[in-house]
């Protein structure tokens, strides 16, 4: 099959509604293609969504009218291509007549053809329009109402939180302590002549694919992980034979910090509300090799209901997601301003729920993979006011690590981090 056709085929999913990265790896699957074919189909399927409400801006100045949505696809990638990948643009062109020419006829590939020669001739003035009168919902492919959002909270340095969002993400990947070491990965990585981007603790961003498809990975001595992910967790500061809960925890790469740092001794219940969810963590505990993880189907609203009470609680809840636009760039067409206002009611139901099962002296991570105040700072303020009974402590958040403190004393991994996901931190004690 022809790759571009793959990629069209993975854009038309994703407009009816399918998650990119799990229709991507289930496609990998499938199909027989070499590293070389995904790392394309990768940054092509990936590109166009990043970049979806510019591509179709173009579409629409070039046309007058699309019927079919996989004329629409293949000009949305031809146009990608051009713009932001060293392509030879008149081979693109060929390329895309000839494939259109095969699925529809002549008359098709003549409109395509001559599409795409169109917009050639025409991209610079539009682009420069584009930036003159500062449409930045369109230049950088935004809903207004997000552009609005990120000029509220960033100020004058929107335009630049815009661009960080868009950048394009590197793989991570967390070493397994349980089953291996950090010299070991990182002569394998040597072997394999793949450079480390960035290192956080035990999670490595690296330039290269390959280790996902190595024998590594798929014994558990690495798992793939966010370092932000990582660090909500660590900061938890989970210990042997502590008791500790960890809230909404599928697919369980946070869990298996905290069972790591616990030695595998103790009791660790990991709680979702979806069964599925449940057994996904099970099979990852399993590979991984922990032991002390008790996989439970709940509804952390009611996790208050259940009777025990908890050293330690890792309290990661369901959020908007924008802190990983780079990973999952459709969140931003997917979802709305009112997902925000029903998330953060959610998110402080679960709070309070969990602040009611932590032991006296016991300490409790509030943590986002998203980076709008109403979910985090404004939240913690709702529910600092509410349970006088908690108290900030502070957080140990690397030197490299690039964000800001808020006036809580919650850390925010913001648009300041280029490599690393958005995330929102927060270490809460319960006065004895």
């Amino acid at each position: 099959m022809n790759v571009k056709q793959v990629v069209i085929n993975l854009i038309t999913k994703v407009d009816k509604g399918a998650y990119s990265n799990i229709i991507l790896n289930e496609t990998f699957r499938e199909l027989s293609l070499s590293s070389k074919e995904k790392a394309f189909i990768t940054e092509l399927f990936y590109g166009v969504l990043r970049n979806i409400k510019f591509l179709d801006h173009m579409i629409e100045k070039n046309t007058k009218e699309i019927k079919k949505e996989w004329i629409r696809n293949l000009l949305r990638l031809s146009i990608y291509q051009i713009d932001f990948m060293n392509s030879d643009n008149k081979g693109v062109v060929w390329e895309a007549t000839e494939l259109s020419k095969k699925k529809y006829g002549v008359p098709v590939s003549k409109f395509i053809n001559g599409t795409l020669r169109n917009y050639l001739r025409s991209k610079s003035e539009l682009i420069e329009e584009l930036k003159s009168n500062k449409k930045y919902d369109v230049l950088y492919s935004i809903p207004i109402w997000f552009c609005e959002l990120l000029k509220k909270q960033y100020g004058e340095n929107y335009e630049a939180a815009i661009k960080s969002y868009k950048k394009i993400p590197y793989l991570s990947l967390r070493v397994n302590k349980l089953k291996y070491s950090e010299e070991e990965f990182e002569n394998y990585l040597k072997e394999n002549n793949i450079e480390i981007i960035k290192k956080i603790g035990a999670v490595y961003y690296v330039n290269s694919g390959t280790p996902i498809n190595s024998e590594e990975f798929k014994s558990g001595k690495i798992i793939a992980q966010d370092a932000s992910s990582y660090l909500a967790a660590i900061n938890l500061k989970a210990e042997p034979k502590n008791l500790v809960l960890d809230i909404c925890a599928a697919p369980g790469g946070k869990t298996a910090v905290l069972a790591e740092d616990m030695n595998n001794i103790g009791e660790l219940i990991a709680l979702d509300i979806h069964q599925h969810k449940v057994k996904l963590i099970e099979n990852n505990m399993e590979k991984l090799g922990i032991k002390i993880v008790k996989p439970v189907v709940m509804d952390a609203k009611n996790v208050n209901k259940q009777g025990r009470k908890f050293d330690k609680i890792l309290v990661d809840v369901p959020c908007s997601g924008y802190g990983v636009i780079r990973k999952k760039p459709e969140i931003l067409y997917t979802k709305n301003r009112g997902n925000i206002e029903e998330l953060s009611k959610l998110q402080l139901e679960i709070l309070y729920a969990a602040a009611d099962i932590l032991k006296e002296n016991g300490v409790l991570i509030y943590s986002t993979c998203t980076i709008t105040n109403e979910e985090n700072t404004e939240n913690i303020e709702k529910f600092l006011k509410e349970r006088k009974e908690f108290s900030v402590e502070k957080l140990n958040i690397p030197e490299n690590v690039a964000g800001d403190y808020d006036k809580l004393g919650g850390f925010s991994i913001n648009y300041k981090e280029e490599i690393m996901d958005g995330f929102y931190i927060i270490k809460l004690k319960k006065k004895g």
